[in-house]
């Protein structure tokens, strides 16, 4: 009887509690208990809806895509590169420090320090963070071609560096840096746009 029995649960949900379990403990420091107490379900409950840990985890890092991390889709969508760069930086700087959440960022935290078993989560957190400064590359590579940066600037190292002063917000808010500190981070990073004039 009970293995037919409808799921009793809310899906999102349970996946927020998930979510601040791995972002207050880290991928490698979350135990299953830690999660089914988290978010009240038993272990089978959570192996039926969402299969082990790891790709429970990689539910939960959608879902912080959707939610919480959501201001970066939001950045890309403004309208010229400069734009896209300042709203994820100050985005960053806003929802690392928001007071309904941890401090700091599950993307850049989670699996920074994993043992051999927690490999798979850490390389996925790998992927996704190589994800996001290949898709800023593309846009400083589109911006230059369309003349908003200077012909000289160079989109790798432009993505590399937005993207290290981004990941680095997210440490500093892990370690007590207010968001004021922070939007103050940004304002500085940001005098290292290229200026100059854009080729014509």
């Amino acid at each position: 009887m009970a293995g037919g029995r409808p799921r009793a649960f809310d899906v999102d949900e349970v996946l927020d509690r998930a979510l601040e379990v791995f972002w207050r403990q880290g991928y490698e420091g979350t135990g299953i208990s830690d999660l089914t107490r988290a978010m009240g379900i038993n272990a089978p409950s959570l192996y039926g809806a969402f299969g082990n840990k790891e790709s429970l985890f990689k539910r939960v890092l959608d879902h912080y895509a959707d939610g919480p991390a959501r201001y970066i889709r939001e950045a890309f969508a403004e309208p010229d590169a400069r734009g896209v760069v300042e709203r994820l930086l100050h985005g960053a700087a806003d929802a690392t420090t928001r007071p309904d959440c941890p401090p700091g960022c599950l993307t850049v935290q989670g699996g920074l320090a994993a043992s051999a078993g927690a490999e798979a989560a850490r390389d996925e957190l790998t992927s996704r963070r190589a994800a996001g400064e290949a898709a800023l590359r593309l846009r400083l590579e589109k911006a230059r071609a369309d003349g908003e940066l200077p012909a000289d600037a160079d989109p790798d190292d432009l993505a590399r560096y937005f993207i290290t002063v981004y990941q680095g917000v997210a440490v500093q808010a892990a370690g007590g840096a207010t968001r004021e500190e922070l939007h103050r981070v940004v304002d500085l990073a940001m005098g290292a746009w290229p200026a100059g004039p854009a080729a014509g």
